[in-house]
């Protein structure tokens, strides 16, 4: 007999042994994690699943992503004339407990549809999962071109790593005038290998110099001592030193190359978008270059302005970029479910991988064949302590 079971027989005792004196018991509660055969919402709600890294490596960028899509859920709570559910389930910044949570939101939480996720492996590691269980997901800032690959159930809202390398080579070598360039990557991360192949792809072409990359240096995923590397740089005197990857092994790898007396400018990608990498390095992340999906200086939409006000009004202080892509990757989902008129998730994916021209936050979003956001990239600049925006860079 299963918990459910026990706890009616346990009720219909009470109530044989009670009725002789007129009174009514009322139905027991529900054990934790356990609903009514009919589902306590399921009638009047829709319920939308994200998985997102609230705590480990990638905690800042989840937390803000969370940021985001609260904001959209408050302004936008309905659809469909029903009430909307988001259930969040934290990732932890693990590929397991990724593929974990988007079953458990599949499985047990009836999600019509999932956001996340922050972090190129984590969404990877979902893919399969959402593809086979026919429950479309949307990525907030997960730019690997594999994570949509060959999966009509995962789309996106933001740019991918192939335009976002080229966005910084074409930085390098056009802006700062480049010809050389050490690259440093996190070997264990999808993300970071793959922003740094493009990058050293579109760098060569650029440059007309097949070895204009002078060396490509790895470290492990919890690294925190760099002097191998960077001992290597200092022999090598590039230009310029590209190292996407984590906020915060970014911030401790400039600092120690600045302590090495390394000199050169820093690029990275989106993920160095977070007040910790600023928080760490301090001084030394000094005009620093970065690629991202928005800035506040520069907002593109209606939609843009909009959202600024509000998430001010209610964090008390300027959104990022990441916060900016969860609204959007809510408000793209929004959209879809009213265009197909229908909570079905497979409805609802069949209307986002028609999503175009949609007036969003970080833009104006097209999803193209593969469910990739075609749209423009932001270059933003650490200065007096904060990030500034430089330019905005529009796709070919």
């Amino acid at each position: 007999m299963n918990k459910k079971s026990a706890y009616l027989l346990v009720w219909l005792l009470v109530a044989m042994l009670v009725a002789a004196t007129g009174c009514t018991p009322k139905p027991p509660a529900q054990p934790a994690g356990e609903k009514t055969a009919e589902g306590s919402e399921a009638a009047d709600t829709i319920r939308i699943g994200v998985f997102e890294p609230m705590t480990g490596d990638s905690s800042a960028g989840g937390q803000m992503t969370w940021e985001g899509i609260q904001l959209a859920w408050e302004l936008h709570p309905e659809v469909l004339g029903k009430k909307v559910d988001v259930k969040l389930v934290d990732n932890k910044t693990d590929k397991v407990e990724a593929a974990n949570a988007v079953s458990r939101l599949i499985e047990m939480e009836k999600v019509v549809a999932i956001i996340g996720s922050y972090g190129s492996s984590l969404s990877m590691a979902a893919g399969p999962i959402v593809m086979e269980k026919k429950v479309p997901a949307v990525g907030c800032s997960p730019t690997n071109p594999l994570v949509t690959k060959d999966n009509p159930y995962y789309f996106r809202v933001c740019f991918i790593d192939p335009f976002q390398g080229k966005v910084m080579a074409k930085y390098a070598s056009q802006n700062l005038k480049a010809k050389t360039a050490v690259i440093i990557r996190n070997v264990a991360d999808a993300y970071s290998v793959g922003l740094c192949n493009y990058f050293k792809e579109a760098f060569t072409q650029m440059t007309g110099n097949e070895n204009a990359v002078l060396a490509e240096l790895d470290y492990q995923q919890g690294d925190q001592d760099f002097t191998a590397q960077l001992t290597t740089v200092k022999k090598l005197n590039p230009d310029v030193i590209f190292a996407p990857g984590p906020y915060n092994d970014g911030a401790l790898m400039i600092k120690q190359a600045r302590s090495l007396g390394i000199n050169a400018p820093f690029l990275g990608g989106d993920t160095w978008e977070a007040p910790e990498f600023i928080q760490i390095g301090g001084k030394d992340v000094e005009g620093v270059a970065l690629s991202t999906h928005y800035s506040v200086e520069a907002a593109p939409t209606e939609a843009a302005k909009e959202f600024v006000e509000a998430y001010k009004k209610k964090y008390n202080k300027d959104p990022n970029a990441f916060a900016a892509l969860g609204y959007d990757a809510y408000m793209v989902i929004l959209d879809a479910i009213e265009r197909a008129g229908s909570a079905d998730p497979v409805a609802i994916r069949d209307a986002l991988a028609k999503t175009a021209g949609f007036k969003g936050v970080t833009g104006t979003i097209t999803l193209d064949e593969n469910g990739d956001a075609t749209k423009s990239a932001v270059i933003l600049q650490v200065k007096d302590g904060k990030f500034k925006y430089l330019t905005t860079v529009e796709p070919d």
